[in-house]
């Protein structure tokens, strides 16, 4: 009988690049205060966010992940015949299929790359590198294009307070690709079901379809309490583990990457892995909002913008979300 053959691939992958792309709207917290009866003030005190960018209707979740690659693609310096596999980790496709991903592939000229979907909420983006990550290293990918896209603005209900003046639109994009270094470290990460429904969609769409008139279209909504005690006690755990299995101390980081959910569990978490002052944290939540799993590579493409002396340094990375999900993992800044 014929042996089976195995490809391998390079021992170790990196980040080359990171693209970006915001909704063209800027919505201030004013915009927003009447029907949950609120304050900028009341907003700000709780969540840190100014305003939120999102995108006019015609505008979808795949035209900013395309927007976003093409300059990921761009400033990688790859020819697009190299780029061979292409993950969006979203919830906001506009179908159940065909993926995201597929469509993308296509408009970006990367036909025949292998193209999936993930759905792995505020985790997505470092699913999506993890995942990335063990391809290039299997040797079934020379290089994968890696994007977090959402449009977040249309799963709210403008009367709930507890998830809808958080969210955005925005896609962010990354190329993972072969290295003679390890650039992406070890991924922790796991889920909590018995939390399955502590962020929901207020209804199924089969409710929806049976109820005409009755049940209002699916929305997402969170209990913030359990939430933010979870992502502050339980994910410094991860994140401390993350450095850990790193081999890496928190004064070995050029910067702190989390998912940009709140201000009050960023600065937490700062608190939390006693970060040294020369840690650049990134707060990209303040004028952008919570686009899910598009926020990482939005923060790092905006920390970028404004200190491009982090590139070729440490950056923890964590994501964490409804699921309840999380991932987290240490990788070098393109």
């Amino acid at each position: 009988m014929a042996s089976l053959v195995q490809p391998t691939g390079p021992a170790h992958t990196r980040i080359l690049s990171v693209g970006a792309a915001r909704g063209d709207l800027d919505v201030p917290n004013d915009d927003l205060v009447g029907p949950i009866d609120s304050s900028d003030e009341w907003i700000r005190q709780r969540t840190g966010i100014v305003q939120r960018r999102r995108a006019s209707s015609e505008i979808e979740a795949v035209d900013l992940a395309v927007a976003a690659a093409e300059e990921a693609i761009v400033r990688s310096g790859l020819e697009r015949s190299e780029i061979d596999g292409v993950i969006i980790s979203t919830i906001s496709n506009v179908a159940v299929t065909p993926s995201m991903a597929s469509l993308a592939a296509h408009r970006l000229g990367l036909t025949p790359a292998a193209a999936f979907d993930i759905s792995a909420a505020c985790a997505g983006y470092v699913y999506g590198v993890a995942q990335a990550d063990a391809l290039v290293r299997a040797g079934l990918c020379k290089n994968v294009l890696v994007i977090g896209a959402e449009k977040l603005s249309e799963l709210v209900d403008p009367t709930d307070r507890s998830i809808s003046f958080l969210l955005a639109d925005g896609a962010g994009a990354v190329i993972v690709g072969p290295s003679d270094r390890t650039g992406i470290g070890p991924t922790v990460w796991g889920s909590d079901g018995e939390k399955w429904d502590t962020i929901r969609m207020t209804s199924t769409f089969d409710e929806y379809r049976n109820n005409p008139g009755a049940v209002p279209w699916p929305t997402l909504r969170q209990d913030g309490q359990t939430v933010f005690r979870w992502a502050v006690w339980e994910m410094a755990k991860v994140a401390r583990r993350t450095l850990e299995v790193s081999g890496v101390e928190p004064g070995d980081l050029a910067a702190f990457i989390p998912h940009q959910a709140n201000m009050r569990i960023v600065d937490e978490f700062a608190k939390q892995l006693k970060l040294p002052e020369s840690v650049v944290i990134a707060r990209d939540i303040e004028m952008q909002g919570n686009t899910s799993a598009a926020s990482i590579p939005l923060a790092m493409h905006a920390l970028l913008e404004e200190h491009p002396e982090l590139s070729g340094g440490l950056a923890l990375t964590i994501g964490f979300g409804a699921g309840l999900v999380y991932g987290a993992q240490i990788v070098e800044i393109p």
